[in-house]
């Protein structure tokens, strides 16, 4: 790989100003494409998915999907973006393999929502309001796939191969306008948009928005300008970026090479970049196409849109809260501050607490459970929580366990485990482990009585006054039990056993 020379972080932000413009496309979850009727469902074998319409074929018409329609409006609403009262789609005409018509059904100069905003919040709390520009309707590619070269890219492939399942999949793309002002922050805003859009898409029930699957992707556009003027310098745009901490990357990547070039004399090219995850770097791509190469003009085969206004406002009143005022009043109903409610974001437990709350546990024990020992065992295993093979209903339950005094905390681990392990629901863990919690006094007592009788030293101890020696047998009794008595319970028996008050 090509070495790139990179100025000092600090040093680009004591000369330059960032400027960015990140557009992030979003893969509906509608079950059939947007101008056709194949299945969207990407698990069959390659180019099984596929019609005359989606591989435009001559002939062949399209018809828009009123879910992505609808889908594309949720979006716009919860933008706070304008929903046009009339809309049309264009041709995006550029010849590439993966999309078979040699063009892109996408919409230019009308889209369907414009002028919006979100407002983000960052790890220290500062709000910050990123500006949309658009948000619009367009048609996804197929997947190629490059054999026979080192990289897995084109330069260097004896052959390629074009799978057209995924050309024609709904999409909608969101363009901010210029994100001006953030200064050095400038990468923790763009990762705190990206992840605060990611969760209003999924609030919206409109995409998974599972940024490694590929159904949602953020392409970070990047300039600098020298403190004090007012143009904006040229821009570089880094495609596909697919998870949060890479957007961050590589927007800070970009902040240190653009200003190492700038520094040394040279010029930044317009060009798409790539960014690689193993070292947070980019590369060259290709030089960067303007609107008037494309040769957009209005799609002919496919009419106006012009959402009547009535059922634009039917789809706000039914839009859902949105995720920060949701955060927040979660916040306060958990009684956690806000370096906690940023770890359980950070972790994907949200939904998760929600819902075990929802089915019964206390959301002190919903959060113990998810954030302890479920975190753990997903770092373990390279999962996020959601992937985890429990459910929040089974989580509610081993709270429950514990509440009851069924099981303590040592068990309720190993009930988990076993649930983990696919053993069965809580409560057949604990039949086929015999985890239960020992709370006969008679099986109690004799357990106590033993541990007494071996340590006969330890016993005159505590007899003696010296009662914090009391926690050495019951130690010796939970031993005995495996774990399984009520340590509080054994304490007291122990007292009461050597006639020493507690």
């Amino acid at each position: 790989m090509t070495v790139i020379d990179l100025e000092s972080y600090e040093d680009a932000l004591a000369t330059y100003d960032p400027v960015m413009g990140l557009e992030v496309h979003v893969e509906l979850g509608t079950k059939t494409k947007m101008f056709c009727g194949c299945s969207t469902e990407l698990k069959q074998g390659a180019n099984s998915q596929t019609c005359p319409v989606c591989l435009g074929l001559p002939g062949a018409l399209p018809v828009v999907n009123e879910i992505g329609v609808e889908s594309a409006i949720k979006i716009g609403l919860a933008l706070n973006c304008e929903i046009a009262e009339w809309c049309r789609f264009a041709r995006k005409n550029y010849f590439y393999p993966d999309m078979p018509k040699n063009f892109q059904t996408s919409q230019y100069d009308e889209p369907i929502a414009f002028d919006g905003y979100l407002d983000v919040q960052l790890e220290d709390g500062e709000i910050f309001r990123v500006q949309i520009e658009r948000a619009h309707m367009e048609e996804d590619t197929g997947k190629s796939t490059h054999v026979g070269g080192a990289t897995g890219r084109i330069h260097g492939a004896s052959h390629s191969l074009l799978d057209y399942n995924r050309a024609g999949i709904p999409l909608i793309e969101i363009v901010t306008k210029p994100i001006e002002g953030a200064g050095a922050r400038a990468p923790e805003v763009a990762k705190a948009y990206v992840a605060e859009l990611r969760e209003l898409i999924k609030a919206l029930g409109v995409s998974e928005a599972r940024m490694e699957m590929g159904q949602m992707r953020c392409d970070v556009n990047l300039s600098l300008r020298p403190h004090g003027t007012e143009t904006f310098g040229t821009r570089s745009e880094t495609k596909n970026v697919n998870s949060l901490r890479s957007v961050e990357r590589a927007a800070r990547f970009e902040i240190q090479r653009h200003a190492a070039v700038l520094n040394s004399g040279g010029t930044i090219v317009q060009e798409t970049r790539h960014f690689h995850e193993e070292d947070g770097s980019t590369t060259a791509g290709r030089i960067k196409d303007n609107a008037e190469d494309y040769r957009y003009f209005p799609e002919p085969d496919l009419v106006p849109v012009a959402p009547a206004r009535d059922w634009v406002e039917e789809l706000r009143k039914g839009l859902p809260e949105l995720p920060r005022l949701r955060r927040k009043r979660l916040k306060e109903e958990w009684g956690v501050n806000e370096h906690d409610m940023q770890s359980i974001l950070n972790a994907g437990a949200v939904d998760l607490i929600v819902a075990t709350t929802d089915s019964g546990a206390p959301s002190d024990q919903a959060r113990k459970w998810w954030m302890g020992e479920l975190a753990r065992n997903a770092n373990e295993t390279g999962r996020s929580l959601d992937e985890l093979p429990v459910t929040p209903a089974q989580v509610a339950r081993v709270a429950e366990l514990v509440a009851a005094g069924d099981l303590n905390d040592k068990l309720a681990r190993q009930v988990l485990e076993g649930v983990l392990a696919g053993e069965g629901d809580p409560d057949t863990v604990v039949e086929k482990r015999g985890l239960k919690v020992v709370s006969d006094e008679g099986a109690l007592g004799t357990a106590v009585d033993e541990a007494i009788a071996a340590n006969a030293a330890i016993a005159d101890k505590i007899r003696a006054g010296k009662v914090a020696a009391a926690g050495a047998l019951v130690g010796a009794v939970m031993k005995a039990t495996r774990g399984q008595a009520d340590a509080a319970r054994v304490r007291q028996l122990i007292l009461e056993k050597l006639g020493v008050e507690g």
